[in-house]
């Protein structure tokens, strides 16, 4: 199965950007991919997808600051996050979707995503 290893967290201030990666360790041509998040106490939840032909969707709270994208010649995927806000503080992971567990789909470490001033 396919792994994934996010980078790219860090702290933000308020307003301010970050661009997370997410690197995977084989092809991710014909799969589509995720951004999920687990703030503090919280459940871990859907943030962005992108399709194989690059259409995304994204949940209200980030539409419009975040951008999904994807590069397949280097199987990477990226999460541009432009005027950040304190409830973005979260964990961030990649991953394939669907995700099926029984289908050995698991999460990698994520990347830590703090902002505040």
């Amino acid at each position: 199965q396919v792994q994934f290893v996010e980078s790219g967290g860090g702290l933000v201030q308020p307003g301010g950007s970050l661009r997370l990666s997410c690197a995977a360790s084989g092809s991710i041509l014909g799969v589509f991919m995720a951004w999920y998040r687990q703030a503090p106490g919280k459940q871990r939840d859907l943030v962005a997808r992108i399709t194989t032909s690059g259409s995304t969707r994204y949940v209200d709270s980030v539409e419009g600051r975040f951008t999904i994208s994807r590069d397949d010649a280097k199987n990477t995927i990226f999460h541009q996050m432009d005027n950040q806000k304190p409830e973005n503080t979260a964990i961030y992971y990649c991953t394939v979707l669907p995700f099926r567990p029984d289908a050995g789909n698991s999460w990698g470490q994520g990347t830590h995503v703090t902002v505040s001033s």
